[in-house]
Order: C-alpha cells, then sequence, then structure tokens
C-alpha cells in the first residue's frame, strides 16, 4: 500500500512471518483498553434500541476490534480504510491505530479516494439511492426513509462521507448482518458491528478525514 504500512516489526507482538511482497508482519491481537473481547462486544441495553451481545465465536480473530502499531504517514485521527484486508484503522497519536474488521462493497461498487465525515447520526433512517430502487424494486416502498431499528440496514450509526462539501452517498455505518463482516457484500459502504461502529463514532468528530484504499 503506497505510503502506508500498518504492521511490522514490534518485539513483543510478533508471531508471524513477513508477506510475501509487502513490509507487513501478522501481529498479536491486542484487546483495546485492556478490555476483553466478551466486555467489547457485549448486549449495550442503553442504546435506543438495545443492541444484543455478538458472540466472540461469531466474530474472526483477525476482525476483532484491536490495538496494532501504525507508521503510515497519516495524521492522528485519520481514518483509513483497508479494502483489500477488509479492515478500518483509525491513526491514534502513540504510534498506533484502532483497528476495525469491516464489510465492502461487493465486486463493482467498490470505490476508493479520500473524503470527510460530513455528518454523524445515532440510530440513523435509511433511505436507498435511485440506482438501488432501479436495480432492486422491493427497495421501493422505502423510498421516503426506513426509520431506525435493529433490522435497518444502516444499523446504530452512520457517519456520512462528503467530498468537497458534497455527499457522496457513501457511509461508514453498522450492519444488521454481522456474518457479513470481512466479505464484500454491500453495495458500495463500508459496514462495520454495531458494537464497533459505535465506538469508532465516539472516537472521531465531524471534519475528520478518511482515506479509502
Amino acid at each position: 500500500m503506497t505510503g502506508i504500512s500498518l504492521l511490522r516489526f514490534v518485539p513483543f507482538v510478533i508471531i508471524g512471518l513477513i508477506l510475501s511482497g509487502c513490509n507487513e508482519v501478522m501481529t498479536r491481537i491486542i484487546p483495546p483498553e485492556n478490555v476483553d473481547w466478551t466486555t467489547a462486544y457485549a448486549a449495550k441495553p442503553q442504546e435506543k434500541f438495545p443492541l444484543p451481545a455478538i458472540k466472540i465465536g461469531q466474530v474472526p480473530k483477525n476482525y476483532r476490534r484491536s490495538i496494532v502499531p501504525y507508521y503510515g504517514t497519516e495524521k492522528p485521527g485519520t481514518v483509513i480504510v483497508d479494502t483489500k484486508r477488509r479492515y478500518l484503522l483509525l491513526v491514534r497519536k502513540d504510534g498506533w491505530a484502532m483497528r476495525y474488521g469491516i464489510g465492502i462493497g461487493r465486486q463493482g461498487f467498490a470505490w476508493n479516494g479520500s473524503a470527510k465525515i460530513g455528518a454523524k447520526r445515532k440510530w440513523p433512517t435509511w433511505t436507498p439511492p435511485a440506482e438501488m430502487i432501479a436495480r432492486q424494486p422491493e427497495t421501493r416502498k422505502f423510498a421516503g426513509g426506513m426509520p431506525p431499528s435493529l433490522s435497518n440496514p444502516l444499523g446504530a450509526r452512520a457517519l456520512y462521507l462528503y467530498d468537497d462539501g458534497v455527499d457522496t452517498l457513501y457511509r461508514i455505518h453498522g450492519t444488521n448482518e454481522p456474518r457479513s463482516i470481512g466479505k464484500a457484500v454491500s453495495s458500495g459502504c463500508i459496514r462495520m458491528f454495531n458494537q464497533d461502529v459505535v465506538d469508532l463514532y465516539n472516537r472521531v468528530p465531524t471534519g475528520a478525514k478518511v482515506v479509502v484504499l
């Protein structure tokens, strides 16, 4: 990845071999802020729509929320979306990054570039774009917007990506299909476990830079 090397040699975390053709190594997953995985993906009853716990067995180890070393050039607070490896990273100030597993756009809908978080919403309404309605007529019933709920495709939070002040129609959002994390299934948007998107939402402000690789 040009200009960005996410995982390099750190003596006390290295457990793997250097991957052929890149400057990365496998690293031990480190629970963020010493929170165990059961807590990280526990139920959130305080939410508007109480989030059920995600069974840890449903979350592949490499897609669990973790902290990894970061040696790239992006400034702290930048969100980096690694579509190839299905990771979203939030660059921290200490040479590390918070890493989350994601689902991405299926072939034909994937995208890349840079943008900014132009808006943030808790329990957002989902409105299918005209292009989706044309492809999937069954979504027409939601043309006026699908109210927030546990069934809403945007999940518990949505971060709206803007380019030069214009809504790109792409979002970073939760999902009602946790098994889709790590796969290419969405219509171009970036989906996360609801517990993870809540965590990200609380860490990044409106205006934060987003780089999609």
